[in-house]
This record gives C-alpha cells, sequence and structure tokens, in this order.
C-alpha cells in the first residue's frame, strides 16, 4: 500500500521553502538598500500621494532586477542549505548594491543631458521612469550571466561577478552611445520633452543589448582573454541588431508608417509605435540568446 511519502519529497520541499523565505528576507534588504541610496526619496508619497508612475515604474524595475539576480544564485549545482543559504545572501546582496551604481553610470555615461532622478521625481517622467526600469533589468541579467558560469572558489566567483559587470556596463555604454547616432532624432531631447514612446523605445534597447551581452558572460569562465573577445563579439551583434530589428519593425510590423514618424514628428508621441520598437529589439535578442 503506498503512503503520501512515496509522493512527497520533504526534504526537497523544506529546501524550496527555505530559499523562498530568503527571497522574502533579501527583498526586504532590497527595500532598505533603496532607502540608503536614495535617503532623499520618500516612497510611500511617490507611490500613494502623488501617484507617480514614473518612478513606480522605475521602482518595480529595481524588484525586478533582484529576482532576476536571486534565479542567477539559486541556479546551478547546490552545495548544501546552508552553503546556499550564504552565496545566495552574499551574491544578491552584492548584486543588489551593484544595480544601485549603475543608475549612476548610466546617468554620468549614457544619459549626460539632465538628471534622471529629477525627472522621474520633480517632473514625473514616465520616459525616464521606463529606462531607469531597463537599467535595472538590463543590470540584472549581466549580474545573472556572471553568476551562472562556474567559479571554482568564492572568492573567484565574486571577482568574476563584479568584474564581468564591469564589463557589461562599459559594453552597454558603447552600445548606447552607437545607438544614439545612428537614431534620426536626439534621444535626450525626445525624453527630457517626456516623449514616452522614445523612452520605450530606448529601453528596449538597453534590455535587448543586455540580454545578448549576458549569453557571452554565462559560460564557464576559462580565462579572460577568451571572455573579453566573447563579451566584445556578443556586444557588436548586440549593436548590429538594432538597427536591423528596427528595419523589420518599420517593414513587418508597422507596414506603411515610419517609426521615427509615429514617435517623434507627432503632436502627440505613438507610444505604441515605441513599444513596438521595444517588443523588435527584445524579441530578437531573446532568440540570439536561445540559438547561439
Amino acid at each position: 500500500m503506498t503512503t503520501l511519502e512515496n509522493y512527497i519529497d520533504y526534504h526537497s520541499l523544506l529546501h524550496s521553502a527555505g530559499y523562498l523565505l530568503m527571497a522574502f528576507v533579501l527583498f526586504f534588504v532590497g527595500k532598505l538598500l533603496y532607502g540608503l541610496f536614495n535617503n532623499k526619496v520618500q516612497v510611500s508619497v511617490e507611490l500613494v500621494e502623488k501617484d507617480n508612475l514614473a518612478f513606480s515604474t522605475s521602482y518595480a524595475g529595481y524588484f525586478t532586477g533582484i529576482i532576476i539576480i536571486l534565479l542567477g544564485a539559486i541556479s546551478g549545482e547546490s552545495y548544501g542549505f546552508v552553503e546556499d543559504a550564504k552565496l545566495i545572501g552574499i551574491y544578491g546582496c552584492i548584486g543588489m548594491v551593484l544595480l544601485h551604481i549603475s543608475i549612476s553610470i548610466t546617468n554620468k555615461f549614457i544619459l549626460t543631458k539632465f538628471s534622471m532622478k529629477k525627472e522621474i521625481l520633480q517632473d514625473r517622467n514616465v520616459g525616464t521612469g521606463v529606462i531607469e526600469a531597463a537599467v535595472y533589468v538590463g543590470n540584472a541579467f549581466l549580474l545573472y550571466g556572471a553568476l551562472v558560469g562556474e567559479a571554482t572558489s568564492l572568492r573567484e566567483g565574486l571577482m568574476t561577478f563584479v568584474i564581468y559587470w564591469a564589463m557589461g556596463n562599459l559594453m552597454l555604454i558603447i552600445s548606447a552611445k552607437i545607438f544614439s547616432t545612428w537614431m534620426r532624432y536626439d534621444i535626450h531631447e525626445e525624453i527630457e520633452k517626456d516623449n514616452v514612446a522614445a523612452g520605450l523605445a530606448f529601453a528596449g534597447a538597453i534590455v535587448a543589448v543586455s540580454l545578448v551581452i549576458m549569453n557571452a558572460l554565462k559560460d564557464p569562465f576559462v580565462n579572460w582573454s577568451t571572455s573579453i573577445i566573447d563579451i566584445c563579439l556578443f556586444t557588436f551583434i548586440g549593436i548590429l541588431l538594432l538597427p536591423i530589428m528596427r528595419f523589420i519593425a518599420d517593414k513587418v510590423l508597422l507596414p506603411g508608417q515610419k517609426l521615427t514618424d509615429e514617435i517623434v514628428n507627432q503632436a502627440k508621441p505613438n507610444v505604441g509605435a515605441g513599444l513596438i520598437e521595444a517588443f523588435a529589439y527584445i524579441g530578437a535578442a531573446i532568440l540570439i540568446v536561445w540559438t547561439f
């Protein structure tokens, strides 16, 4: 006669419950870190009293980034629950700190002509909120790729984790600069004008390139020269991908219309066109990740 124990692995259930508890704990730590790095931001006021959609979008992107990092930390070979919990805690906390640093990097090297925080908190610029959310998510994908790759020790793992993140951000900066040059409009100007469509398109480009770079980072570490070559190669693929997918979106997803006209050359920018462009970038990046 069979019993319930034959069908339920209580050991695995306890481990799963423990990982879930760790995730909730790290979410709480993430909230504390957000307050530490943004000590002038009153989260409840922005979310409830002001109904600030720009802030809500950015805030949701931050916690989405935390989930992606946790998935990377939980994935891979298990070393026992206690050791796993320690590694998840270490990588999770460092990853969350790096997410906050990534916003400063973006404001200093990518969106250099205005303050992202001012646009989000004072102007309630939804386009900027979407971009900040994309920066969180994109950097989380970079960190996910660094976590999934195997390491022989905690010291080596932490070193590659941080260095890969830094290299990924450098590639993102280069990609964003190139993206800005071949666009037929000034991205800074359009975003600062509260053009949500332009913000969506740029956010899609950031996430797409991050996904492609992540594909290079997730392979097991062999040596630095191999890693650098792989990262540069996949970044080139990502940069090449953007104009190709924009052309396809123009001809296939939005036949008879021009994305640029819909996004910037109308009295009221077409948010749907910006969403289509973002989808084209991210969709192509997902296909690359799953096929290369």
